[in-house]
């Protein structure tokens, strides 16, 4: 005959398990991606953000996200993380804007934060890297280097891939005048529009035919490093954007500009841990930890480095030169008069070229 005991003590441990207080779940955290996280680009920086944070944070947070969510499937997407319990909410495009404004009303008691927009919300921020500032050093080292024909891989004619190319530009003059290359300051970059945030075989086209054409080197804009691995393979050096390409076997890329978004996540998901969280317009370079530079290609001169370098130490204390007047546009119009810096509402809704682009905005 079988004692009663085991089957008294099991019952005990159990009501002393329901009789335990409950394990504080954490905050549910959510990402929508544009699109996939291994495109080694835009969404692969933002999936090495939230790798880092996941692990900074451990049990505090719970984090998920989904991949491919474009503007026709982001209000879903969207709301579905708020009706399961999400509070803290990313949407990682400027596709995402409209859609997250939308869903941020209906949620009032959730947090929303909108990457490269500009409309907010009593509980929807948004947050953008100064990327302008990677793109004007990069231009610069070119310049140093004598490239006085750059062919740039755009991507959609929108205020950010419009000022970054402005900002090249600038930088890319500010070289060449160091370095005394001959060279027509009409023409110094020439456009080529994909249209697109990441189309692999039009970036590979477009480079294509802008080194058949004669640039020199390939600027990367795309969230791939495509247009940066057809560059290489016709032998011509290039500029990477957003992730290191070099990593991705674009060996002649001299340098990538980088997005770093951890720090952006870190305080934000920390915010809203401590009850502080409030929605604001942040627009991070530098002198924030937001964007980073790879490691120099061989190839680029120690000389040239250390300009660079020095150029970057400035921008880190706050000191930022990329749109410093005077600045005219194409047709010579002054668009930043002479000792003045465009300010933030200036660049995050520029709709002009620079002198020295080669191209016209499409309709």
């Amino acid at each position: 005959m079988s004692t009663p005991f085991p089957r008294i003590l099991a019952c005990l441990a159990l009501l002393a398990l329901l009789a335990s207080p409950a394990r504080a779940a954490g905050l549910k955290v959510a990402f929508a991606l544009l699109g996939t996280v291994n495109d080694q680009g835009w969404n692969y920086a933002h999936y090495e953000a939230i790798e880092k944070i996941k692990k900074q944070f451990g049990n505090k947070i719970e984090v998920s996200y989904t991949e491919n969510v474009g503007a026709g499937d982001a209000e879903r997407v969207l709301r579905q993380y708020a009706q399961d319990g999400y509070k803290l909410i990313y949407g990682t495009t400027f596709e995402h804007m409209d859609p997250m404004l939308q869903v941020a009303k209906d949620f009032p008691d959730v947090s929303f934060e909108h990457c490269s927009g500009y409309k907010t919300a009593p509980n929807m921020g948004n947050y953008m890297g100064r990327m302008e500032q990677a793109d004007y050093l990069a231009g610069y080292m070119a310049g140093l280097m004598g490239y006085a024909k750059v062919g740039t891989v755009a991507t959609n004619p929108i205020p950010e891939p419009i000022r970054g190319i402005n900002a090249f530009t600038l930088g890319l003059l500010k070289g060449l005048k160091e370095s005394g290359t001959a060279f027509d300051p009409s023409k110094v970059n020439t456009v080529a529009w994909l249209k697109s945030w990441r189309d692999p075989v039009g970036e590979t086209t477009l480079a294509e035919t802008l080194a058949q054409r004669g640039s020199t080197l390939i600027r990367q804009m795309a969230d791939t490093p495509d247009s940066s691995l057809a560059a290489c393979a016709k032998g011509v050096p290039a500029i990477g954007y957003g992730a290191d390409a070099a990593r991705f076997g674009a060996s002649c890329v001299l340098v990538s500009t980088l997005w770093n978004w951890s720090g952006f996540y870190e305080k934000s998901i920390q915010a809203k841990l401590d009850g502080t969280w409030k929605p604001q317009e942040w627009y991070g370079g530098f002198e924030q930890d937001a964007l980073r530079l790879s490691e120099f290609n061989a190839k680029v001169p120690a000389s040239v480095r250390e300009k660079v370098l020095a150029e970057l130490e400035k921008m880190k204390k706050g000191v930022d030169d990329s749109f410093l007047g005077p600045v005219t546009d194409q047709q010579g119009k002054v668009m930043i008069p002479e000792g003045q810096r465009a300010t933030d509402k200036e660049l995050l809704t520029m709709r002009w070229l620079t002198k020295g682009v080669n191209g016209k905005l499409p309709d």
